[in-house]
Formats: structure tokens, sequence, C-alpha cells
């Protein structure tokens, strides 16, 4: 039992500690898809993003239930403190469930999808550079082209064969215009594979942060199961 106790006490600032790396990943996702709105239409892939901010908040009052019991225990606290246990596992389960299944299904979806983008991407002499979307996501990720700068290359409607869009220039150098004799000036990365990692990334933050807080979870149900042991089943209403 004391072991028990120590257990739900330690559990308790572990639980405060990953809401917030909830809430940091829930945001992460919600707003990265946000951001590249004009590639993912369904607005349900940000799902797994929102269910970890609903992790995140329901994890406060659980910290603060183990910390709770683990001083004093209490039959309704511990009974409330189950509820939300359960309550919890169904979350990043299918928080988990998700994000694994987006990270595979957007990843296959995204080549499409930025390489329609690129091609409709009218860069004429016409029309004032650097507004697009695809400008956007170069500026942002300090790339060019879909797989690299090469790419821009076999697009027919570049204003000069020899250039590429001024997006693709280095932050550091202001005075970059695009010029393909000045390669040290341009971002020589593809787009394509830098979105593949920001968005993996973020998807599997959340997927294996749900993973090992659902494990805590499990053992501060055992934890909390054993100071119940002690109490008669039909003195635990709650339950």
């Amino acid at each position: 039992r004391s072991f028990a106790r120590s257990v739900l006490w330690f559990l308790g600032f572990i639980f405060w500690g990953t809401a917030v790396a909830q809430m940091f990943g829930g945001v992460s996702v919600i707003l990265m898809f946000k951001n590249y709105r004009y590639l993912f239409q369904e607005p349900y892939l940000s799902l797994p993003g929102w269910l970890a901010l609903a992790t995140a908040l329901a994890l406060l009052p659980t910290g603060v239930l183990a910390v709770s019991i683990s001083v004093k225990c209490s039959r309704n606290q511990q009974g409330t403190f189950m509820y939300l246990l359960l309550f919890l596992l169904c979350l990043e389960t299918s928080s988990a469930a998700l994000a694994r299944s987006y990270c595979v299904r957007t990843a296959s979806q995204l080549e499409s999808a930025i390489s329609y983008l690129f091609h409709q991407h009218n860069w004429t002499c016409s029309q004032d550079p650097g507004n697009s979307a695809v400008d956007v996501i170069q500026r942002k990720l300090h790339c060019c082209g879909i797989h690299n700068y090469t790419d821009w290359l076999k697009a027919s409607s570049l204003c000069h064969p020899t250039h590429v869009p001024e997006s693709c220039c280095k932050e550091k150098h202001s005075l970059c215009r695009g010029d393909l004799g000045n390669m040290e000036q341009l971002s020589e990365e593809g787009c394509l594979k830098k979105m593949e990692d920001q968005l993996c990334f973020s998807m599997l933050y959340i997927f294996w942060s749900c993973t090992v807080l659902s494990i805590l979870e499990l053992l501060a149900a055992v934890s909390n199961g054993i100071l119940m042991r002690r109490q008669p089943f039909h003195e635990l209403r709650i339950l």
C-alpha cells in the first residue's frame, strides 16, 4: 500500500507534465493542417490534435486526484479517478490510432496534392511573384521545387529558364533573385520531403505520447486498485 501511494503521488506530477506535452502536440497538429489547408481539404485530419487537447485538459484533474488519493484515500475520489482513467484511455487509444492512420494516409496524398499545386503555379512576368501558396510553402520550409530545384526547370510557365522563384532564396541572401548561376543562394532541397517529415513527426509525436501515457495510466489504475482492496465492494457506491 505504501508503494502504491508513492506511485500515485509520483504519477500525479507526471500527469501534469504530460498534459503540457499533449497540449503542445495537439496545437502543433491543428496549426499544421490550418497552415496547409490548401493541400488537405478534409477538416477531420486535425481530429488527433483536438483529441490530444481534450486529453491534456482531462489530465489536469486526474493529476490532482492522484496526488490527493496518495495523501488521503477517499472512496469517492478513488471511484472518480478510475472513471477519469477509463475516459483518458478511450481518448488516447482513439488519438493514437487516428494519428498512426493519418500519417500513412496523408503522406500518400501529399505528393499528388503538392505536385498539382506546383504545376498550377503561374510564375509569369506579368504577375507579382511571391504571393502564391507555393511561395509561402517554399519560404516557410526553406525548400525549392517538389523534389529539388530542378523541378522548376521543367516548368514551361517560367519567365526566365535560368531562374527559379525568389521564394527559393535563402533568407540570409537579401539580394537573391532566383538566378541559377548563384546556387549557393538557393535552397536545393525539395518541399515534398520536408512536408512529409513535418507531417509524420507531428502525428508520430501524438502516437507515441499517447502510447506511453496509456501505460502510465494502467499503472495508476493498478495502484489505485490496490488501495481500494481494503474497502468492501458494497461501500464503493460510486462504482
